[in-house]
């Protein structure tokens, strides 16, 4: 993966798969360094004093990121339709896979 400002993560955060680690396993700290190795390290912050861990991120909608996180708007929209909705999306096909796999 490229590493740009405010834009995709570095490599070291991918797993041997290819993929992200599932973010719902994801401790606050751990949201706290994907989103600084994204190129947001003055919103990063703003994760850690709420303590989002990934269960909590995988739940936040735009409105929480928009407003509940006092960011301002330009990184807050960036952050949630480039980070956490796809995250967000990740899951929700790991959920589906892993269910498929054990016949529920």
């Amino acid at each position: 993966m490229e590493n740009k400002t405010n834009g995709s993560v570095e490599a070291k955060l991918v797993a041997e798969n290819g993929q992200l680690p599932d973010p719902a396993d994801w401790a606050f700290t751990d949201v706290v360094n994907y989103f600084k190795a994204a190129g947001f390290d003055e919103q990063a912050t703003a994760f850690q004093d709420q303590e989002i861990d990934g269960k909590s991120l995988l739940l936040m909608t735009r409105n929480d990121v928009l407003t509940g996180l006092s960011i301002k708007l330009g990184p807050a929209l960036k952050i949630y339709e480039y980070h956490v909705k796809p995250l967000q999306t990740q899951h929700l096909k790991m959920v589906s896979v892993y269910e498929t796999k054990q016949g529920l």
